[in-house]
């Protein structure tokens, strides 16, 4: 038997113990939260509707490709590798996005190379700053989130720079 099968329904139990014996009505209860659920769901529908459609736009126009190809010269002075590029751009955006670029790296460069250690530690190491502000930031009616938007885009570029350093220091 597999113990994560029945972790889910214990902790469902102990929450209905736990309100039965607190005697919280658990339908009204659970009713309640289910319309604030739909309530905020179509408060942030039109937030989460732009950004599908900002990264679909994003990417079938091939923007970061080219953006990439513009910068390759640069890149390659600064010894960054160019494929990455576009998973630097991605995850503070999208993280399924983000992780579609970086199953396509490991795909093609292989799990044990420099840009597939790369790609994972970047993964795993920045966050994604533009969905989480504004679908956090809209469900709770704050409009002004150009100072959150430059510390967390800031610290992306932390974790970006960290990623890199950590990636050549293993590797040497």
């Amino acid at each position: 038997m597999n113990i994560s099968n029945i972790i889910l329904p214990i902790i469902i139990l102990i929450i209905i113990s736990y309100a039965i014996y607190k005697k919280v009505d658990l339908l009204n209860t659970f009713i309640e939260g289910a319309k604030e659920g739909i309530e905020m769901t179509i408060q942030i529908f039109p937030t989460i509707l732009a950004m599908l459609l900002a990264i679909n736009i994003l990417l079938k126009s091939n923007f970061i490709l080219d953006f990439t190809s513009i910068l390759k010269p640069i890149l390659d002075v600064l010894h960054f590798p160019c494929e990455i590029l576009p998973l630097a751009m991605l995850k503070p955006i999208s993280g399924s996005s983000s992780l579609i670029v970086m199953n396509e790296l490991l795909k093609t460069y292989g799990t044990n190379s420099y840009i597939g250690y790369l790609a994972s530690v970047i993964q795993g190491s920045t966050d994604t700053t533009i969905y989480i502000l504004s679908i956090y930031f809209s469900s709770i009616g704050i409009k002004k989130i150009k100072y959150a938007l430059k510390v967390g885009l800031i610290a992306d570029l932390i974790a970006l720079i960290s990623a890199i350093v950590i990636v050549n220091l293993l590797l040497i």
